[in-house]
């Protein structure tokens, strides 16, 4: 039986495509562009988006494996587009898999589907969803969770596995804007700078998902819940940041806004963008300003316990595996 990867060709997708057909597996993708190097790896491409049962329902025939990992990130734009796609989408995944018998369904969700507006630290699965969301993404992302695990039962096992602040070669969104906001002078340290974080190196992500699903069956004890993914030990968001610019051949951030300053700025913004409907990212959001100055770190225990999620990459060794990139999309950016 073949394997489903949604966005496939995306940043976390291809590295699981490639974890895949690293271990003889039959892949299949669905996603919205071309991808020639997954097809170059005997992959099985179908153009398409969740958002169209038919093209959905194609996807998962003869299929015994999901995983779903298509979504729109960001933090700013209509509810339709991000409910459309990470919760609509997702429900149309579900409705297919148990149209066409699929045993496993591995959903890639989010931390930010339990942010609360407050720190964490070291925070687990017990947490609950909160009533309010800052931004759209959050939100239609805790919908589809809710609806995933919801639907496991004696014919769908279903997993969510939510990874913080994936990085890592290839990265098309992280990485590039922290280098674009650099160079253009716009990257400010918003608080007092002590704030920890998790993350989550892609790789070890993509191994998770594998991991997870090696686990994952009716009745198991995998089936059915929500887990973390990201590096057991917390860093500085800071010092991070300063050594990955440095890295790149750039200074440190030096300019400072309080975290005060930063919600207040975020919150006239977006006033300001949803009173003009502009669809263009504001400088400063909310939720922006409330990840980038209070911690955000989360416990592995639970998937360590259920099935046996370790990082296979560590930290001082992505960081070098990055360091070509960054350097290179510094030397890109200055012509």
């Amino acid at each position: 039986m073949a394997v489903l990867v949604t966005g496939g060709g995306g940043f976390l997708g291809r590295y699981i495509v490639e974890h895949l057909r690293a271990r003889g597996k039959q892949v299949r993708s669905l996603a919205r562009g071309q991808y020639p190097e997954l097809a170059a790896l005997g992959v099985e491409c179908i153009q398409g988006s969740v958002t169209d049962e038919a093209t959905v329902n194609r996807a998962c025939a003869g299929i015994d494996t999901v995983y779903h990992v298509a979504a729109i990130p960001g933090v700013w734009g209509p509810w339709k587009r991000y409910h459309d796609v990470n919760t609509l989408g997702t429900k149309h995944i579900i409705a297919a898999c148990r149209q066409h018998g699929v045993k496993q369904l591995i959903y890639t969700s989010s931390p930010s589907v339990v942010y609360d507006g407050q720190s964490h630290d070291q925070a687990d699965e017990t947490l609950p969803y909160p009533d309010h969301y800052l931004c759209h993404y959050p939100h239609s992302k805790a919908l589809g969770e809710r609806a995933v695990l919801a639907a496991n039962g004696p014919q769908l096992a279903t997993v969510a596995l939510r990874p913080h602040l994936i990085w890592g070669p290839r990265d098309n969104h992280l990485l590039p804007r922290l280098i674009q906001r650099a160079m253009s002078g716009r990257l400010r340290r918003v608080g007092d700078g002590t704030n920890r974080i998790s993350m989550a190196y892609v790789e070890n992500v993509a191994a998770a998902h594998l991991q997870a699903a090696a686990a994952l069956h009716p009745g198991s004890s995998v089936a059915g819940q929500a887990y973390f993914i990201n590096e057991p030990e917390p860093v500085n968001l800071w010092n991070w940041i300063d050594e990955l610019l440095g890295i790149a051949g750039l200074p440190p951030v030096k300019k400072r806004i309080s975290a005060r300053m930063a919600w207040t700025a975020g919150a006239i913004l977006e006033g300001i963008y949803g009173t003009l409907r502009w669809e263009s990212e504001p400088m400063m959001t909310r939720f922006v300003a409330s990840q980038l100055s209070q911690s955000h770190c989360y416990s592995v225990e639970k998937a360590h316990r259920d099935f046996g999620y370790a990082p296979q990459v560590s930290v001082s060794e992505g960081m070098q595996r990055i360091e070509p990139e960054l350097k290179a999309l510094v030397a890109s950016l200055r012509g």
